[in-house]
């Protein structure tokens, strides 16, 4: 069973608590045992299964119980933390220090994505203003080299290797010891794959190690290999002090049981996943939020630290125009940038309450960044004028000759410059009924703060400029009107924070 599958089961599972009558040890047995089944066919270990299920019985003792007290949310919750118990070992993962080098060593199975890891995490530091560089000391598999280089340099980050020396462990030394003169302060070692039977690659990874003493050794795991998982930890663990774990392949389509429970053999915490095969496809693992996606209750706090990573200063200035119902071709055009830095559209509706991992496929989604992007290549024709009028539609509509300006300049027709002048004035439309609405940019209740009847306008609006599929998806108007009200009440009144990620200043 893959991931997406376990939580709509245990999601299930859990809603028959809310339909049943009377809660009683018949409900929660039936209920454990939906769940217990759902995470064994996931390929989680059998005796923590086990453990998760003697686990909840012991909090949930019916005889003991008070007559007042809510047995619904006692037991949905003790379930919630015993899952997250699952993959939580309550180790402190490295955290990497400023100023000084940071050694950190990848070891893994051949074939787990390990090289391509060691990319992303360089480029997830290089994106945060840490100086991040690679060292290739996997001389075992042929091509490891010409992968990192290759990698390497499309990402820019600096990385050393050799074609001819054949001893990973002076490549690793080497390498090491050049960029902590240069001041580097993440070195990240690639290391040959191997498996737990390869004696030989187990001590070559050791000397390595003991040349290079990082600082934190990342054990890379790909999440499509099922209970082998497990063994495959242990004996990584038993060489050399495994001190992260980050998942591979663990999108909505991988079993990832297995993964999980490895967690539990190393006692290492997951410290990042990767999600798919772009160099930002790697997602910093937390667990609370992690199985909050799995029951589809999204993750609220992933995303609004995802707006705080643009680092925005200009939040309060688009919030005031939004107030104010003002919105130019260069808002839209900005709040594009901003999607397109805050990465994979999938990721993001993934950490929406309502929405599974799932959502989009990177098919439907590379085609959305496509369309993003050709909008902006027309928008970057136009000049400051139509870019900041506070009617920009007006403008165009006035003075046809512009549109035939801004098509030559973009290489494209006047159709394309027409559609995206609907799309704008669409979405004008929407941030001016906005600005009409009291109440709306208050932290707190939005039920309590803002008239209804307003509120029903504005979702009736938004689900018309949305594409049918995904309104459907969000489970029709009642599903949009849901995603609003847990995102204004998520952000602790960060709606105003939410709409500044979306469409504040680069």
């Amino acid at each position: 069973m893959v991931l997406a599958d376990l939580g709509r089961k245990i999601t299930s599972a859990l809603r028959s608590l809310s339909n049943a009558t009377v809660i009683n040890e018949e409900v929660l047995n039936s209920m454990l045992k939906e769940i217990c089944a759902a995470l064994l066919e996931a390929d989680v270990n059998i005796r923590l299964v086990k453990k998760l299920r003697e686990n909840v019985r012991t909090v949930i003792d019916f005889d003991d119980m008070a007559g007042g007290l809510n047995k619904r949310r006692m037991i949905q919750s003790a379930v919630f933390k015993e899952l997250v118990k699952l993959i939580d070992p309550g180790v402190k993962a490295y955290q990497p220090v400023k100023g000084r080098p940071n050694v950190i060593m990848f070891v893994g199975l051949q074939g787990a994505g390990k090289t391509t890891t060691c990319t992303k995490l360089a480029y997830h530091y290089l994106k945060k203003n840490w100086k991040a560089c690679l060292v290739c000391a996997d001389t075992f598999r042929a091509g490891a080299y010409d992968q990192i280089k290759q990698n390497a340099t499309k990402a820019r980050i600096p990385f050393y290797g050799s074609y001819t020396e054949v001893d990973p462990v002076a490549i690793a030394q080497e390498g090491v010891e050049m960029f902590k003169k240069e001041g580097y302060e993440i070195i990240i070692v690639d290391t040959s794959g191997r498996h737990k039977q390869e004696e030989s690659l187990f001590e070559e990874m050791l000397q390595v190690a003991n040349a290079v003493q990082p600082d934190n050794i990342i054990f890379v795991m790909d999440a499509t290999i099922g209970q082998a998982c497990e063994a495959q930890a242990k004996a990584f663990k038993e060489r050399v002090n495994v001190g992260s774990i980050i998942i591979t392949k663990l999108d909505g389509h991988a079993k990832g049981g297995g993964a999980l429970s490895a967690v539990a053999a190393t006692q290492s915490p997951v410290i990042f996943v990767g999600t798919g095969e772009h160099i930002d496809d790697l997602e910093p693992f937390k667990t609370k939020p992690f199985i909050s996606k799995l029951l589809g209750m999204g993750d609220i706090e992933g995303l609004i630290d995802k707006v705080n990573e643009l680092n925005l200063d200009d939040n309060e200035e688009l919030l005031e125009k939004i107030k104010h119902g003002q919105f130019t071709l260069r808002d839209m055009y900005e709040q594009f940038q901003n999607i397109m830095k805050m990465g994979p559209f999938s990721q993001l509706m993934g950490m929406i309450p309502g929405f599974s991992q799932d959502f989009m496929s990177k098919g439907t989604e590379q085609e959305s960044m496509a369309r993003l992007k050709r909008l902006m290549t027309i928008m970057d024709s136009m000049n400051d004028a139509e870019l900041d009028s506070r009617d920009g539609a007006k403008l165009f509509s006035k003075q046809p000759g512009r549109i035939v300006r801004v098509a030559q300049g973009a290489g494209i027709t006047e159709k394309e410059v027409k559609d995206l002048i609907t799309q704008y004035t669409k979405f004008a439309a929407v941030v001016k009924k906005m600005g009409g609405i009291k109440g709306l940019f208050k932290a707190g209740d939005m039920a309590k703060n803002v008239n209804p009847t307003q509120m029903a306008k504005l979702n009736h609006q938004m689900a018309k400029m949305m594409d049918p599929r995904v309104l459907q998806q969000m489970g029709g108007m009642p599903g949009l009107q849901n995603i609003m009200k847990q995102l204004q009440q998520g952000a602790a009144g960060g709606l105003g924070n939410l709409m500044g990620g979306f469409g504040g200043k680069s």
